[in-house]
């Protein structure tokens, strides 16, 4: 009993660490540099200017110099790789162009940070860009099923054609938040493992995340999570109204995911 007790302390002691091991390469030490980073909460919401001279990142500029810029419009969204690299911003244009309203993407890549003179606490957002070319540029369309669906082509981990027997990807856009509200949601093994209790919307009324309740019996004890609406298959049968959501997670994999408090 007494060795039985010694290795089972050992590996008591053996796993602690193995589990510690494993938080510090999940959570990291971060300190916010302001030189360095940006909160992508603060960038929606932010205006855009066009110049049509080209202009480095990190310059000064003389007061009164943006004159010469367009304001092209406003982030609207931040879209970032499954890898976590900001791949675009997406911002509302066509306000001085005297044309509709259009989403486009623009590369991050291409996006320069200006300072003003005397002004060094805020920064102007610019591309360089000519009136025409944001005219020109091709719209961003939230398609979240074509999404979906591109991802599965590209090889990436999904739920399955297998699972979508007599099932068809749902015209979103005639979908609504009453429709999908209450939906049921099927996990990585065809299981039928909670629904959808609520929507969230960005700022700018576009859907962001869908809470799903997870596990409990019959309403009992069932716990929120909120997942991005990326991440959802929504399908509706061939013949019929019935809606479904697939995911690529088990129920184990999202009752193990933070908790949503809204």
């Amino acid at each position: 009993m007494k060795n039985f007790l010694t290795t089972t302390a050992a590996a008591l002691v053996l796993g602690t660490a193995a589990f510690a091991d494993t938080q510090n390469t999940v959570f990291s030490d971060l300190t916010f540099d302001e030189t360095i980073n940006v909160n992508a909460s603060d960038l929606i919401g932010q205006r855009v200017y066009a110049s049509e001279q080209s202009i480095e990142t990190g310059v000064t500029i003389a007061a009164g110099a943006e004159a010469d810029w367009n304001d092209i419009g406003e982030i609207n969204e931040v879209v970032l790789t499954r890898d976590g690299e900001v791949q675009s911003l997406i911002v509302g244009v066509g306000g001085f162009l005297g044309i509709g309203e259009k989403d486009v993407a623009i590369n991050m890549s291409e996006l320069r940070w200006v300072t003003e003179e005397g002004t060094e606490d805020d920064q102007f957002l610019v591309i360089d860009a000519t009136a025409v070319g944001v005219q020109d540029a091709p719209s961003y369309e939230y398609n979240l099923t074509t999404n979906a669906m591109d991802d599965q082509q590209a090889g990436m981990e999904t739920t399955g054609d297998a699972m979508m027997d007599g099932f068809v990807p749902a015209d979103v856009d005639k979908l609504t938040a009453e429709t999908l509200t209450g939906t049921s949601v099927y996990g990585s093994s065809d299981e039928d493992i909670g629904e959808i209790s609520e929507l969230l919307l960005t700022a700018d009324g576009k859907l962001d995340r869908a809470v799903i309740d997870v596990g409990g019996l019959l309403g009992i004890g069932e716990r929120p999570v909120a997942l991005p609406m990326a991440d959802l298959d929504i399908v509706q049968a061939e013949s019929g109204d019935e809606i479904r959501v697939y995911i690529n997670k088990s129920q184990e994999e999202l009752e193990a995911m933070p908790e949503y408090e809204g």
